[in-house]
């Protein structure tokens, strides 16, 4: 009787932690995360950050369609994993990541950095549900407005200011592709002055985001 007892509580529990955390990401849907875990250590670390959230149509398509060419080129077409895309890096090794921008939308709102198992694990729970719950323009608003351009450097808008003293509305298609060629390392590159590799990736992305355009790929998101 205790051992049953048990279990029912074990399972009521769950189902209130998994009604909670669909809460969670269904809230996110329309009221903008105010940062991550990550977002708050390095604010506290360096003594505030500078980000400025906005919305999706003050965001230059072509800085859209560049972070989907950089990051995430089948993202119109995944359900927040891009199976293709793990295979790849299965073949190739561990240098090369797989992670979708679902994925890093999941880790830089609602988890932290690190390879921990337990945030694996998390991750693979919720990145379909962020799929579920919100689409795909929404995911990318998110993505742009937490992801880390520079040391302390949050959003693109900040990034825009910071880098080309513009708004992110105004951003042209090659600072769209220098700013998009900065996020696999942001405190290690600088978009104002590209190195050679820097400049040969902003050009691939550029190339990418056009192709994109070109065959409506940024259908799902309206880019």
């Amino acid at each position: 009787m205790g051992l049953r007892r048990l279990a029912r509580w074990a399972a009521l529990a769950a189902s209130g932690v998994a009604a909670l955390l669909v809460a969670w990401i269904a809230l996110y849907r329309v009221v903008d995360p105010p940062g991550g875990l990550y977002m708050w250590g390095e604010s506290r670390r360096l003594g505030g950050i500078t980000q400025e959230w906005v919305d999706f149509d003050a965001i230059a398509p072509v800085m859209a369609r560049s972070v989907v060419a950089a990051e995430d080129v089948n993202f119109c077409n995944h359900w927040g994993f891009d199976l293709r895309a793990i295979r790849a890096a299965l073949a190739e090794g561990a240098d090369r990541g797989a992670s979708t921008i679902t994925q890093q939308v999941v880790k830089n709102t609602f988890l932290w950095h690190g390879r921990s198992w337990l945030r694996k694990a998390l991750e693979a729970v919720m990145t379909p549900l962020v799929e579920i719950l919100w689409p795909k323009q929404r995911i990318l608003e998110v993505y742009l407005n937490l992801a880390e351009f520079d040391e302390g450097i949050f959003g693109v808008q900040a990034a825009a200011q910071r880098y080309f003293a513009r708004d992110a509305r105004a951003l042209t298609a090659q600072e769209a592709a220098l700013l998009a060629a900065v996020l696999p390392a942001p405190q290690t590159r600088d978009a104002a002055r590209p190195d050679g590799f820097l400049g040969r990736r902003a050009a691939s992305i550029a190339d990418g985001a056009a192709t994109i355009a070109r065959d409506n790929r940024s259908a799902c998101f309206g880019g």
